[in-house]
């Protein structure tokens, strides 16, 4: 018979090294629940936890909290971030993608969880409510679950989240959610690019997006559509346009993992649309393989002109990590009807940002079999069955006029070889 689980205790503050375990690894809420309550409990413990190694989703621009406290703990991310960078000597960046970061924590089974979840319900369910991702599919492998129940956690529909009985400890204190707001107005070139994208959407077709002003804008020019899904590990406060409008198909039509938006994203999230769930479910390879029509939007930080995708350095060096972006393309190429879009502005002040050949900062992180179409302010570089040189002609149409010459000429010290 297995060991019955023990009552979870109400934590006091300074309890926290009493019911983890010092060193292994620590999963912890990141994204929209990162939790300042336990990470001054993290701060408080310091040397007790002796070893520890802090892992999560830590997203540039929201996430702050410093994980790292005691002398020998350390971080593990899988996005760069400001902060950690600044404490490289303490961190270890592992670029990989989603469905990796899922077999890395299989390899590697985390001994304790620091959460942040809703107030329990009648059944004694607390929700993940934001943030569902990892924690909803490894929580039940991890010996040792500490939660934040938070007030301000709404109740999200799908993953039905973790028994108060199966938690191991808790303390319970109100805190904003992380937060992004929508990007407001979008440019004329944002506006462009997102009608470009509209135009190769089709009315009942399965969306995948992410974050920030584009893709909100994407989604706005989508509001006309009709019978549209959302399969995708992120949404923002561009979803509430579709829902507005009534563009999404009826049901539970908007599968997720994680929402990072402002308070009118997280008031909305109890409605009927929405389905979140693990990331087995919104990055599996066997999932994504099966919906119809799925279409991946991403943006980059430069093209080149083979075709090639580069998203996670720049001159200042690594701003991102992959994310799911190579998994969803991995699905829609072999979704019926699929299609993987890239979109972003054809330049960052005097910069270029289809580049020749070969010149893109940092790893690829798609490659030219990733990819069927470019699109910018210009237009739409459709590359789909079309060889090296005419390729690279549709990626100089799309291009900053200002740049496209020498794009040309870089060009021209390849053609030959090819």
């Amino acid at each position: 018979m297995a060991a019955r689980q023990p009552a979870p205790r109400a934590l006091q503050p300074g309890d926290l090294a009493s019911v983890v375990p010092a060193g292994g690894l620590t999963l912890v809420s990141s994204t929209s629940a990162e939790s300042d309550l336990l990470g001054a409990e993290v701060a408080a413990a310091g040397a007790a936890l002796g070893a520890m190694d802090f892992s999560g989703v830590f997203i540039p621009g929201l996430n702050t909290v410093a994980w790292d406290n005691g002398p020998q703990s350390r971080v593990t991310t899988f996005f760069q971030t400001p902060d950690l960078r600044k404490r490289a000597d303490r961190t270890r960046f592992l670029p990989l993608c989603y469905q990796d970061v899922l077999r890395f924590y299989r390899a590697n089974p985390p001994s304790a969880a620091l959460l942040m979840c809703s107030p329990p319900d009648a059944e004694g369910l607390c929700s993940f409510g934001t943030e569902v991702a990892f924690i909803a599919e490894l929580w039940r492998d991890i010996p040792v679950r500490v939660a934040h129940i938070n007030p301000a956690m709404p109740r999200t529909p799908g993953d039905p989240g973790i028994p108060l009985a199966e938690l191991t400890g808790w303390l319970e204190g109100e805190q904003p959610l992380r937060g992004m707001a929508g990007g407001g107005e979008p440019d004329a070139a944002t506006v462009s690019i997102a009608a470009h994208v509209a135009a190769f959407v089709p009315d009942g077709a399965t969306l995948q997006t992410g974050l920030g002003k584009l893709p909100d804008a994407v989604l706005r020019a989508l509001t006309g559509h009709r019978s549209l899904r959302l399969h995708t590990g992120l949404i923002g406060d561009g979803v509430l346009d579709l829902i507005a409008a009534g563009t999404l198909a009826d049901g539970r039509s908007a599968v997720i993992g994680t929402a990072i938006g402002s308070p009118a994203l997280y008031a909305a999230l109890d409605a009927p649309c929405f389905d979140f769930r693990p990331v087995s479910v919104t990055h599996g390879a066997a999932v994504l393989a099966g919906i119809e029509r799925l279409v991946t939007i991403n943006s980059a930080m430069e093209v080149d002109l083979y075709g090639q995708v580069h998203a996670e350095a720049s001159s200042r060096g690594f701003q991102s990590g992959p994310g799911g972006a190579s998994d969803y393309a991995r699905g829609a190429r072999v979704s019926p009807g699929g299609l993987r879009i890239i979109a972003l502005p054809a330049a960052a002040g005097a910069h270029s940002r289809i580049v020749g050949p070969g010149a893109g900062y940092g790893p690829v992180s798609l490659s030219r079999f990733d990819v069927d179409v470019i699109i910018t302010e210009h237009g739409a570089a459709d590359l789909r069955f079309k060889d090296h040189h005419q390729r690279a002609a549709a990626l100089i149409a799309i291009a900053d006029p200002a740049h496209r010459d020498a794009l040309a000429q870089a060009w021209q010290e390849v053609a030959s070889t090819i």
